[in-house]
């Protein structure tokens, strides 16, 4: 009777121990990265005037502002694609004596200009200066069609997943049988300045030197990364 028990507790434990090796699984995170040309700059830049009169650094301001969008429109520059990003009037105090003194106002108006065609970023920002512009804030770029690009980089975190899967498994002695689930971790853009140079069809590295060296704006060519993430759980065997 004894061997018997012996018996029945000895199949009992082999065979949770061989369920428990089948429900074996191996959990990873993968990540896939697929680089777009960006086809869209928005170029932020704008004026800023300091007068003792509010109204005076105001109207320098907006007669600035004028020039730059007539010297855009003249560029070809679309009207729909000039529009105002921010206005700012603040006070200048002087706090060199004992009280504070109202000495100046500072007035800002910044533009924020679409612009579709990549080389001719840094001669817009040319033009603007030229019309009166005396601060740069800054460009984002962006790109109009990135649906083929996260299809591509939603293949590639899987692939990666898989393949941290199936290196997990042989160093465990083990082999990738199937997926039990996949989350989606999500998919976004964002800009990559690092590399990247402007050049046209018709230029190369030299071009590019004698072009900054004369003086004109420079705008390096973005490229966008787009990245997905999943998380996915293998059945192994």
């Amino acid at each position: 009777m004894k061997k018997l028990f012996a018996l029945l507790i000895a199949l009992v434990m082999a065979g949770s121990a061989a369920t428990a090796f089948a429900e074996a699984k191996i959990a990873v995170n993968g990540t896939g990265e697929v680089r777009v040309s960006a086809d869209t700059a928005v170029i932020s830049l704008g004026v800023s005037a300091r007068d003792k009169d509010v109204l005076i650094a105001q109207q320098q301001v907006n007669e600035t502002i004028a020039a730059i969008r007539a010297a855009l429109i003249d560029r070809g520059v679309k009207e729909e694609n000039i529009n105002t990003d921010f206005i700012n009037i603040y006070p200048l105090y002087d706090y060199s004596s004992d009280q504070e003194q109202l000495f100046a106002y500072n007035a800002n108006s910044t533009l924020a200009i679409k612009v579709t065609d990549m080389e001719s970023v840094g001669a817009l920002i040319d033009v603007c200066f030229a019309a009166g512009a005396n601060t740069l804030n800054g460009i984002s770029f962006s790109a109009s069609d990135t649906g083929d690009a996260k299809a591509e980089a939603m293949k590639k975190a899987v692939a990666d997943a898989k393949k941290k899967a199936d290196i997990l498994a042989e160093a465990s002695g083990l082999k990738v049988t199937g997926i039990e689930m996949i989350t989606e971790g999500g998919v976004y853009s964002y800009q990559n300045n690092v590399g990247n140079v402007y050049t046209s069809a018709a230029k190369g590295m030299d071009d590019f030197v004698e072009e900054a060296a004369d003086g004109g704006t420079v705008v390096q060519s973005a490229k966008l990364i787009v990245s997905a993430s999943v998380s996915i759980t293998f059945t192994v065997e």
